[in-house]
């Protein structure tokens, strides 16, 4: 009978944690690398023609909004293909650079952490950690401008250089502030 009731408890819990999160289609934008493919990007946003670019993808996350938006820039990407020949196994600059991010609200700012301690660009890669990171913060501005779309408040974002140490002091530089203002009318 304890057993009955024990499974009986611990389904109910799962049933009810399954039920309790809301999984949401959002966009995400990602410094995506194009190597290993015969184009250059365009990246008007910041200026330069780059072997990269910033693009959105469809995600379904659950967990804390807007943080968590952050982190899923970070996401591995595999770019499918209908060519043999293309045979690059990740696109996403974060992942392949070793660029970490962080999020957290704090005093209604979202503070984002981009952790470069372990920055190291691939030979491959045909960018600067400058543009690597500029691109970036274009990739986190527009994912946050799309999440805003239906939001009723402003959101601060406050976007911080972590591990810029001696080699890589001078991106603390990059480092950034800019508010995403409210749906016109709201949601």
């Amino acid at each position: 009978m304890k057993t009955w009731l024990a499974s009986c408890f611990w389904s109910g819990f799962f049933c009810i944690a399954a039920v309790a999160s809301t999984i949401s289609v959002v966009p995400i934008y990602e410094p995506i690398s194009l190597h290993g493919t015969d184009v250059d990007g365009a990246v008007s946003d910041i200026g330069e023609t780059l072997q990269a670019v910033v693009m959105p993808r469809p995600m379904a996350l659950t967990g804390a909004f807007p943080e968590d938006l952050v982190a899923a820039i970070r996401s591995p990407h595999l770019i499918p293909t209908n060519n043999p020949n293309y045979k690059v196994q990740e696109a996403n600059l974060l992942v392949i650079c070793n660029i970490n991010t962080t999020a957290q609200m704090v005093n209604n700012v979202l503070a984002v952490k981009l952790d470069v301690t372990q920055l190291s660009i691939p030979e491959q890669i045909d960018l600067t950690s400058r543009q690597i990171l500029k691109l970036t913060i274009l990739a986190l501005r527009k994912t946050l401008e799309e999440y805003q779309r239906g939001q009723t408040k402003t959101l601060s974002v406050s976007v911080m250089i972590d591990g810029a140490e001696d080699g890589k002091a001078s991106l603390r530089d990059l480092a950034t502030n800019f508010t995403i203002a409210e749906a016109p009318g709201g949601n």
